[in-house]
């Protein structure tokens, strides 16, 4: 019956009424002859023997079924249920014959990366598609049954990507290649990677045709390193870097997203040739905190900030994630510091003003110490000169010692107020850090400035401690009168 249909498609294509392209192939034919043209002048392979991979040429499609002639008298019938857009007439596709149909005289065919129907030790073929069950796992990978045949395939044949855990796949179904085997031996070889990865060019090649810059797509996040994660769109790998997964400033990709994780991102560039592609998940959010940080942040306004980083020349301040500023070194105190670590560590939260803000280029500067209240504005009100107050050196110079008073009040000790002796350097008498009594000797609030003397301190201690101890001489105890009526109480 299939052999009839075969017959009847050639005779399809013929058309008697056409006179002139009779004549035309009659010329081309002269000196043909009809075996020579069938093919049937060359060595014939016998047809129950021909298995394996072959490459023929559609001649007829019906309803169900492809007809292939592979030249000669070698014909075949594949499904067409096997593939997944239907082929045309005149199409050279790749077939695996799987036997020879006696009955009908055709070769019975399965479509190259198709389901093989009918496999056995005896028609395997490098390059079927078969299905098997994963029924195990060993050291090196799956164990598998196919058709009742027993198979292996290996861990990096399981997946596109690492599979941490291949015991979870115990029991599935999959359709597999067969890559390698031995009949005499019984040992089969099968990789699902090579489905996967042909499926994933299709699928690539179809979303190159599909997608364009400036589109949000979803996708599952396969990997993560330093640098940022690759990010599968369904066929097609792109580059999530680093720098487009937040606007927030020194974060680890690792701490943002994990391999397997849904996200949805914007296609910033794309080569379609090939095939590269740049992702962003900060941009596909559409929410720029910058837009509106006139309003949100205008100058001399005060806010709450979290310290992100800290250099020797300030601390990278982050208000909101994606807005961050500088806090200068100088202004985070009204004492000289050495090190903004002097003041802040990394995750501090601190209060600032805004002293400079530049949203085309995404600036801002604060200031700690104009956030809070000055202490130089009443230190007359509370240090008066001659009085003896205590402090903490803060640091040396050739010139004398700095002494804090409290929190951004510093006062200076010359270095003839150290001692009554001459003194070589301030590090002979005082140390940073040491707890001082010291004497005010001028103090100039708008200059900020506070003259100090551990000598003259040191001295009214020493005279405070030589003057002589006045002790009170006790009141006598006057004698009650005596009550009359010889009553004594």
């Amino acid at each position: 019956m299939a052999k009839k249909h075969l017959d009847a498609a050639y005779k399809q294509n013929f058309r008697p009424d056409d006179v002139a392209l009779d004549k035309q192939v009659d010329a081309a034919l002269a000196e043909v002859s009809m075996d020579e043209l069938y093919g049937f002048d060359k060595p014939q392979v016998s047809l129950a023997s021909t298995t394996g991979l072959r490459k023929g040429r559609v001649v007829s499609i019906s309803k169900d079924d492809v007809f292939v002639d592979f030249g000669g008298k070698s014909q075949g019938i594949a499904s067409l249920l096997q593939f997944e857009e239907p082929p045309k007439v005149g199409d050279e596709i790749d077939f695996n014959v799987e036997r020879y149909d006696k009955s009908e005289g055709l070769l019975i065919l399965t479509k190259r990366g198709a389901l093989a129907s009918n496999v056995s030790w005896e028609n395997l073929e490098i390059g079927q598609i078969v299905e098997g069950t994963v029924t195990g796992v060993n050291k090196g990978g799956l164990e598998m049954e196919i058709k009742s045949m027993r198979a292996f395939m290996p861990a990096g044949q399981v997946d596109l990507y690492f599979q941490k855990d291949l015991s979870t796949l115990i029991g599935q179904k999959f359709q597999v290649e067969v890559t390698q085997f031995e009949r005499d031996a019984k040992n089969l070889i099968v990789s699902r990677r090579n489905i996967l990865e042909r499926e994933k060019e299709e699928q690539k090649k179809k979303m190159l045709q599909e997608i364009s810059e400036g589109q949000i797509c979803r996708g599952t996040i396969r990997s993560v390193m330093d640098y940022g994660a690759f990010v599968d769109l369904g066929g097609l790998d792109g580059l999530l870097h680093v720098s487009e997964m937040t606007f927030r400033r020194g974060t680890k990709p690792s701490e943002l997203v994990k391999v397997g994780d849904i996200v949805d991102v914007k296609i910033i560039k794309l080569d379609k040739e090939t095939g590269k592609m740049s992702l962003s998940l900060k941009q596909a959010r559409g929410i720029d905190p910058w837009a509106d940080a006139a309003t949100k942040y205008a100058v001399g306004s005060i806010v709450t900030g979290r310290v992100s980083n800290i250099e020797t020349f300030g601390a990278f301040i982050e208000v909101e994630e994606g807005v961050e500023g500088l806090l200068p070194i100088s202004e985070m105190s009204f004492s000289r510091i050495n090190h903004p670590s002097d003041i802040v560590k990394v995750g501090d939260t601190v209060k600032l003003a805004i002293i400079k803000l530049d949203e085309l280029n995404r600036k801002m500067s604060f200031s700690l110490k104009q956030a809070g209240p000055n202490p130089w504005t009443t230190a007359m009100e509370r240090y008066h000169v001659g009085s003896i107050v205590d402090g903490k050196v803060s640091r040396l110079t050739d010139f004398g010692a700095f002494v804090e008073l409290e929190p951004g009040l510093e006062g200076l000790i010359h270095i003839s107020e150290l001692s009554n002796q001459r003194v070589r350097t301030p590090a002979d008498v005082v140390k940073q850090g040491q707890d001082v009594k010291v004497r005010v000797l001028s103090i100039d609030g708008e200059a900020r400035r506070i003259g100090l003397s551990l000598r003259q301190a040191t001295e009214a201690a020493i005279a405070a401690a030589k003057a002589p101890v006045v002790e009170a001489t006790p009141a006598k105890k006057k004698k009650r009168p005596e009550l009359r009526g010889g009553l004594d109480f």
